[in-house]
């Protein structure tokens, strides 16, 4: 067993997630995203909550690939090394953020691109204060063109595309390249959280902060659509320089190059991880008017990514059972409520006879047909408040029934993020409209622009459609 058949080495370890449920003594777990329920036989060992894997033989290294793959377990790093790693800096001015990331990435080589700065000199002066290689573009390019351009010069195995407006330590980068092991990894990120530079932050620097749209959460996983991690940002982002043979980002997209490449990554085969273990700070926006441009101008990235992904950027994934009682509840009919059990009905009874036979598989079946039940509520209330927010809104102006269904997804708003500090909450939730508005309108008019609805279209599964496994090249 080696690394020239994409097989885990011996001595790589997994750790089980600890969130992941234990039946059957160890040889049936239930969890990961989407979610799994994963059986494990003779002679696969048995294994609970937390527990360490490591590679033995071509046994372990199978379940430890189906537990990975299935966002389960989560690999287990060795120290960080000395990776031969290059950062590439893609900046158009703003020299003292510049300052501030070099600062921090001593003892690895940097290439500094310079998008066509207005003050080239300052940018200039930076870089040569801190040994930066300055790569110098005459026109703007963009972020995508300016690390393409910085690509081209970088000899080590690994790059990390890291953002001006990004504070990260040279041995996050380092630690975070020791995914590499793992000979099947392209590309993996750090949780990147908002960080408000101002001494007394206003309040929507606040919001920008406690809700970045870049912040993916706390728990490692293997990137993959349609689940709770379903790509990555560009603001810092690590990738094997061999998996960018065929291109790198697309130099002509300004918005959602970061996502498109790694998702032509994960449709190459590849895989790529989310490592929340290591954090990059992002500055909060400055103003109103770009906190909220921003999510906008992240809408409109949407179309063109439903373009050439196809399903891929559905904004939700149903079932078709689950998903008929979701629309009998919104039709609001005296049967809704019945149609609604008994699509939960027929789900329940569907995953009896489908799940592994062990002894408490009745009460697991039960379990997760409540879960599916509560995504199902919670993928329809983002559906309404979000992606279809500006015809809910027509659609609430014409309808008493309309607005009983945005006032329920609003109530189901609150009760998903029940989390929240009450004296918080109502700031919280006012934040999240705002976010969703915006977002909402960036991804109309993108879909306006673009003449194409498909990123407005959830993706019901089961349903045969010719792009919905394979998405455009």
């Amino acid at each position: 067993m080696n690394e020239s058949d994409g097989a885990l080495p011996l001595g790589f370890r997994v750790r089980v997630g600890a969130d992941v449920r234990v039946h059957d003594g160890g040889r049936t777990l239930v969890g990961g995203s989407p979610l799994r329920v994963l059986r494990l036989k003779e002679p696969a060992p048995a294994l609970g909550r937390g527990e360490l894997l490591e590679v033995s033989d071509r046994t372990t290294a199978t379940v430890a690939e189906r537990l990975l793959a299935a966002n389960l377990a989560a690999p287990v790093l060795s120290a960080a090394g000395d990776a031969e790693l290059t950062v590439v800096v893609p900046i158009r001015d703003r020299a003292d953020r510049l300052d501030r990331l070099l600062g921090g990435l001593a003892g690895l080589p940097v290439i500094v691109v310079d998008d066509a700065s207005h003050d080239p000199a300052a940018v200039a002066a930076v870089a040569t204060r801190h040994g930066a290689r300055l790569v110098a573009l005459t026109d703007n390019v963009g972020p995508a063109g300016a690390r393409n351009a910085g690509t081209e010069h970088v000899r080590t195995p690994y790059v990390a595309f890291v953002d001006s407006d990004v504070v990260i330590e040279a041995d996050a980068l380092r630690g975070l390249a020791g995914h590499f092991a793992d000979p099947r990894v392209a590309a993996v990120g750090p949780r990147v959280q908002g960080v408000a530079r101002s001494a007394d932050p206003r309040r929507f620097e606040r919001w920008d902060v406690d809700g970045l749209s870049l912040d993916l959460g706390a728990v490692p996983a293997l990137v993959r659509p349609w689940s709770k991690v379903g790509w990555l940002p560009s603001a810092c982002l690590v990738v094997r320089v061999a998996d960018l043979e065929a291109g790198a980002f697309d130099a002509g997209r300004r918005v959602g190059e970061d996502v498109d490449l790694v998702w032509r990554l994960i449709q190459a085969g590849r895989h790529v991880r989310y490592d929340p273990a290591y954090v990059a700070g992002h500055d909060s926006r400055g103003t109103w008017s770009t906190w909220l441009g921003r999510k906008a101008f992240y809408g409109t990235g949407g179309a063109w990514l439903a373009q050439r992904h196809g399903d891929w950027m559905a904004p939700a994934v149903l079932s078709p059972v689950p998903a008929l009682g979701a629309a009998a509840l919104l039709a609001q009919r005296r049967w809704s409520v019945l149609v609604a059990l008994g699509c939960l009905g027929l789900v329940r009874i569907r995953l009896g006879r489908t799940l592994p036979e062990t002894p408490d598989r009745g009460r697991l079946a039960t379990e997760l047909t409540a879960e599916v039940a509560v995504s199902t509520l919670r993928q329809g209330s983002h559906l309404l408040l979000r992606h279809w927010w500006p015809g809910a809104a027509l659609a609430a102006l014409l309808s008493r029934r309309a607005r009983r269904a945005v006032a329920a997804a609003m109530v189901w708003d609150l009760l998903d993020h029940r989390e929240v500090p009450i004296m918080q909450a109502p700031e919280a939730f006012v934040a999240r409209r705002l976010d969703d508005l915006a977002y909402g309108a960036g991804l109309w008019w993108g879909a306006a622009r673009a003449h194409s609805v498909r990123v407005l279209v959830p993706r019901v599964t089961g349903l045969r459609r010719s792009r919905a496994r394979r998405p455009a090249a």
